[in-house]
């Protein structure tokens, strides 16, 4: 039988019908404890491709972060929700073991993908070649923002500074392996906040929301390789505690592989007294 990329991030235990586990280990955590949430991202798409009446591959995914999810074993139920001739759609719960509330909610929509006539109206924003750019140096080399996972290029510096647009491009290429739909799922989630554009790291942020768009065909994703996706990212508006962020997912050719949007809740760091 042979082992999948998915397979060695994701090593999946059925426990029944609609039941799994897996065990994520510390190196998928942040910084601030919970696990990365592309971790998320990657194991809802992995474990709805194992259920065995799935049918064709992922085209959407929308999660909730609810709570905080833990490393360590994480207890996994899925439900079909409902199949089509050509879509299906299934629910998928991520909980930590033992717990008794779900920390991340998932609705992925599978598609056997037809022949069409292919259109574009996006283009390929400019950038310099990856090649030209420095790899992406943190303090400290912490993991953030799924550091673990993807190279960065970007002429951007870190921390960021304040600045009138929250516009950004960055390259990226994946460390663990070619690039597939849960890789690339799980890039959608491995962005600088937006907040920092306006507000500089004075302020925290979480994911409340994430729905991502896998327009291209599952080969599609495949022919990028392990080489660089360039990614384009823009927030709109933030206030009232949410702020939002939209972001484009480009092969080195100009293919549109999948786009994203996420709400995401910020408050300010308490005041430390002087």
């Amino acid at each position: 039988m042979t082992t999948t990329l998915d397979d060695q991030l994701f090593p999946l235990t059925s426990l029944g019908s609609g039941v799994w586990t897996t065990e994520a280990g510390p190196e998928w955590r942040n910084p601030n404890g919970p696990l990365w949430g592309g971790y998320s991202i990657g194991l809802c798409l992995a474990v709805v491709a194992a259920e065995p009446e799935a049918r064709g591959e992922p085209l959407a995914i929308t999660l909730t972060y609810v709570a905080g999810l833990s490393a360590g074993t994480v207890e996994v139920r899925t439900r079909r929700l409902r199949q089509g001739g050509s879509v299906g759609v299934w629910e998928v719960e991520l909980r930590s073991a033992g717990a008794a509330e779900v920390s991340v909610h998932a609705i992925v929509t599978m598609a056997r993908r037809p022949a069409t006539p292919a259109f574009a109206f996006a283009q390929m924003p400019e950038a310099p070649d990856p090649e030209s750019l420095p790899p992406q140096a943190r303090p400290g080399g912490t993991q953030h923002f799924g550091s673990r996972a993807f190279e960065r290029r970007t002429s951007e510096t870190f921390p960021i500074e304040p600045a009138a647009s929250s516009r950004s491009t960055a390259w990226v290429r994946p460390k663990l392996g070619p690039w597939n739909k849960a890789l690339l799922g799980m890039l959608t989630d491995s962005s600088p906040p937006r907040a920092f554009y306006a507000l500089g790291h004075t302020v925290m942020t979480t994911t409340v929301t994430l729905t991502i768009y896998l327009h291209a065909a599952a080969e599609e994703v495949a022919a990028a390789g392990e080489d660089y996706l360039l990614v384009e990212y823009e927030g709109r508006v933030g206030g009232g505690g949410a702020t939002d962020e939209r972001s484009s997912y480009w092969r080195r050719d100009g293919k549109l592989l999948a786009t994203s949007e996420q709400l995401l809740w910020y408050r300010e760091h308490p005041r430390v007294p002087e």
